[in-house]
């Protein structure tokens, strides 16, 4: 299949060339000559809950309406069952206000709330874990390491904010070999935040996906996918070990280093299915992609 063709297969994917995304920025490299470069925005974006305000993130500014659901639904602020009423994005004052018709109150929940790991001012409430450990993830979910080539190829050869400005972390909603919904961000949290509402505002269930994401397999990237119910958590980077603890306590499978001809699976490997050549021995024929692996 040619690339052009592949790429119709995003529903939603990255605009590297909207202007409001990046700018450039003069300096030099190791030799002294003069550059020219392109450069991630990063700006804050507070998000209200009717009239309580929630939280500011820093972001790269586009899908607010995502990002802000997303960021409420995996803190356990916004029920699935939860009706949004409006969603208000005010470019000027860099605010989003999610409306629902079920009053909310989280002053409580705000003043417990903890750093994690994630860059670019990610956090988890100190209850984070009420959901995650109720959920059960699909136990016939599958994985082929054909679809693995499939998805490294296709992704990492989409022109991208990643590929163009780099300092970016990319997730991707996937359907067995096809990528569906590809969003980027300052922080891998926003990003899965991101997918999260837009499958909430599209009603898109959660059902014979899987996520493939390009930053570190942490604790907070493996709650967001439990919570999400999407059974598979692919990454072309590594783990950590309260990563892959929760990823074994919830049944998710955890695939970390996909790139190249390899890749380590740390949890949920019967999941697994070998179907492309040279794939037994844990390598596979990924092409390489010439942009910096970033983490």
């Amino acid at each position: 299949m040619a690339e052009s063709e592949e790429n119709t297969e995003f529903v939603v994917a990255p605009d590297p060339e909207d202007p409001t995304l990046t700018r450039e920025v003069r300096g030099i490299d190791q030799t002294g000559a003069p550059i020219t470069t392109r450069v991630p925005m990063e700006r804050p974006l507070t998000l209200y809950l009717n009239s309580q305000e929630i939280v500011t993130m820093m972001t790269i500014g586009d899908r607010p309406d995502c990002l802000a659901v997303g960021y409420l639904l995996n803190q356990n602020m916004l029920r699935s069952d939860d009706a949004i009423t409006r969603i208000d994005v005010d470019a000027e004052l860099d605010v989003v206000v999610v409306r629902t018709e079920r009053p909310t109150n989280y002053e409580a929940k705000l003043r417990k709330k903890t750093l994690t790991s994630g860059c670019a001012q990610g956090t988890a409430f100190g209850d984070m874990l009420e959901r995650f450990e109720g959920i059960a993830l699909d136990g016939d979910a599958e994985i082929r390491t054909s679809w693995l080539m499939a998805l490294s190829r296709k992704i990492n050869t989409r022109p991208s904010l990643y590929l163009t400005a780099g300092a970016i972390h990319g997730c991707v909603l996937c359907e067995q070999d096809r990528p569906l919904v590809y969003m980027e961000d300052v922080g891998r949290h926003n990003a899965i935040d991101k997918i999260a509402g837009w499958m909430h505002l599209n009603a898109v269930s959660p059902a014979g996906k899987l996520f493939y994401t390009t930053g570190r397999l942490t604790s907070e990237m493996v709650i967001k996918c439990v919570q999400m119910r999407i059974p598979i958590l692919v990454s072309r980077s590594g783990f950590t070990a309260w990563g892959v603890e929760l990823a074994r306590q919830a049944g998710l499978t955890l695939i970390g280093r996909a790139k190249g001809r390899r890749f380590i699976v740390l949890s949920g490997a019967e999941r697994l299915r070998f179907d492309a050549a040279g794939s037994e021995s844990g390598e596979i024929d990924i092409p390489r992609k010439s942009a910096r692996d970033d983490d």
